[in-house]
């Protein structure tokens, strides 16, 4: 029988050195995934190499907070991104005063001014100390202008009932 590790290795679903190395920094790992649908984020902490995920949500959570049922298909937009970033900042500031990360972005190509930004930039913004260069953050306005919601003003809505029900 292989071994779990070997088949993810061999299978490309798994880069362990770059695992290594986020578990050598020390710090709670925020999680950025991508679906065909969906943004996942988690804040994970990780104790003798077993991750617990403290928090974890996907855009599909920002559907609570307002955003509208017919652009349920534009919850994998870099506004999307953005405020899931955003919403999980606070909820994992909610039950820690002092939240500091290092971005995990798994087998993900790293290209600035991406969703993956776009996220870490709603994180950021939340409240979550995370060490990063600001020329990667995609433009405010790219970001509320994209994917099929081109109304800052939803955008702002949304970003407000966050912070109403998370403050």
């Amino acid at each position: 029988m292989i071994k779990v590790k070997k088949l993810r290795r061999r299978k490309g679903k798994t880069d362990y050195r770059r695992r290594v190395e986020l578990l050598k920094s020390g710090k709670p790992r925020i999680v950025f995934r991508k679906t065909n649908k969906y943004i996942i984020g988690q804040f994970v902490m990780s104790k003798e190499a077993k991750d617990i995920v403290t928090e974890g949500l996907t855009s599909k959570n920002l559907l609570k907070y307002g955003w509208p049922k017919e652009n349920i298909g534009s919850l994998k937009s870099l506004g999307a991104a953005y405020l899931t970033g955003y919403l999980l900042g606070k909820r994992v500031l909610d039950k820690e005063e002092k939240a500091e990360g290092i971005l995990d972005i798994g087998l993900n190509t790293s290209v600035k001014k991406s969703k993956i930004y776009a996220f870490l930039k709603g994180v950021k913004e939340a409240g979550v100390k995370i060490e990063c260069d600001e020329k990667l953050f995609p433009d405010e306005k790219r970001i509320m202008e994209s994917g099929k919601m081109k109304k800052a003003d939803i955008f702002k809505k949304i970003k407000g009932e966050i912070d109403k029900k998370l403050a």
